[in-house]
Parts: C-alpha cells; sequence; structure tokens
C-alpha cells in the first residue's frame, strides 16, 4: 500500500509540478522513500526473525 501511495504522489507531483528542476528533486526524495521502504518491508512483515549468522 506504501508503494502504491508513492506511486501516486509521484503522478501527482509530475502532473502538477511544473518546474523541470523541483519536480526532479521530489520525484527524487520520492524514490528514496519507496527504496527505504522496500528495504525494510522484510523487518516489518517478519519482526521476529533475526539475521544471525553463526
Amino acid at each position: 500500500m506504501a508503494l502504491a501511495a508513492y506511486v501516486g504522489l509521484g503522478g501527482l507531483a509530475w502532473a502538477t509540478i511544473d518546474d523541470r528542476r523541483i519536480r526532479l528533486g521530489t520525484l527524487a526524495i520520492l524514490a528514496m522513500f519507496a527504496v527505504k521502504t522496500w528495504v525494510r518491508r522484510k523487518d516489518v512483515l517478519h519482526p521476529d526473525e533475526k539475521d544471525v549468522e553463526m
């Protein structure tokens, strides 16, 4: 759901921001949040599992 929200916000930013530099900066920030969400999804879905190497 969060990734869909980032896509929606990206679409709105693309459609409403006219200045190219501000638009690309906004999309870059949204992309960073989306990547962080994607990377941390395992911790949220499986909080009891720990990555312990022996």
